[in-house]
């Protein structure tokens, strides 16, 4: 009978320690998730920059004073930007979603076209909003970086015209 006391005690321990353990992982999961959906992420094309409140601290030397004010415009244009992006991504899955089909419909495929070109314009115009709200708490020094890591977000696409791509098919001969 003590034996059978003695590995229960043993029994509820370990459950306990699992318990706590597999509570803590959870936790640090939710909290990792919560700092990755705070940020502010743009594709530079070489890969993801996050404009969070950590790069405008380190990068640009951004005060306690002017953490504060980023926090304020980043709280108001992060879940617009986040929306936009995440209906532009809905967007581009039915448009792909559509040109699987083996008539697709080219009336949907225009609307759908047209929703991603409004939501993209949207979001550039909140985009330069924030930019420039950013811009207005940053030294002359720091709008410098500021140019810097927003430029991706605004630079050309690399899109080939059809001069370029005869010439570079001329430049393989």
């Amino acid at each position: 009978m003590m034996k059978r006391n003695q590995l229960l005690k043993w029994a509820v321990v370990l459950l306990v320690i699992t318990n706590v353990v597999t509570i803590a992982t959870i936790l640090y999961h939710n909290y990792k998730e919560s700092v990755v959906a705070d940020s502010v992420a743009i594709n530079t094309g070489a890969g993801v920059n996050m404009l969070n409140g950590r790069f405008f601290r380190q990068t640009l030397g951004f005060s306690e004073v002017q953490m504060d004010s980023f926090r304020d415009i980043n709280q108001d244009f992060r879940p617009y930007a986040m929306d936009l992006t995440f209906g532009i991504d809905s967007l581009k899955t039915a448009m792909f979603t559509e040109l699987q089909k083996a008539a697709p419909d080219t009336v949907v495929l225009s609307n759908l076209s047209e929703q991603i070109g409004q939501m993209h314009g949207k979001l550039k115009y909140g985009t330069f909003h924030f930019y420039l709200n950013v811009k207005k708490i940053c030294s002359p020094a720091q709008s410098v970086e500021l140019e810097k890591a927003f430029l991706p977000l605004f630079k050309t696409e690399n899109i080939t015209t059809p001069n370029q791509h005869r010439r570079r098919g001329r430049d393989n001969n």
